[in-house]
């Protein structure tokens, strides 16, 4: 018997969650529904959701102090990263370009790092 299938759901808290959702659904186009979240598909186009564990000692959530950070598929990277910074967020300068696809940053308001990611072609 099989038992884990997938990523089921991401949750996470904040100190004020309808904001925190109207900012994930104004910046990243997440559509928030009334209930609080959200729903993904990962049919078209087909693809993964990767998990992982990282050692508490790691500098790959910085400058976030979250002990979690949530990967976001994304079609184009570079657009959505000069529309995030034209629309005031907090986009990280660095980002990463390699054999997994296209990798940048975003701060959300309550100091998360938020990874957007556009897979290779």
């Amino acid at each position: 018997m099989k038992r884990v299938t997938g990523i089921g759901g991401i949750f996470f808290q904040a100190n004020d969650p309808a904001a925190l959702a109207a900012w994930y659904q104004r910046h990243l186009g997440i559509d928030v529904q009334p209930w609080g979240g959200a729903a993904f598909d990962w049919t078209d186009p087909k693809g993964t959701t990767a998990w992982s564990v990282f050692a508490a000692d790691s500098d790959q959530f910085a400058p976030s102090r979250a002990p979690f950070m949530i990967n976001y598929r994304v079609d184009n990277l570079a657009a959505l990263l000069q529309a995030l910074r034209d629309e005031g967020c907090n986009v990280l300068d660095r980002t990463n370009d390699g054999e997994y696809g296209k990798f940048g940053w975003v701060i959300d308001p309550e100091g998360n790092k938020v990874e957007l990611w556009e897979p290779p072609a």
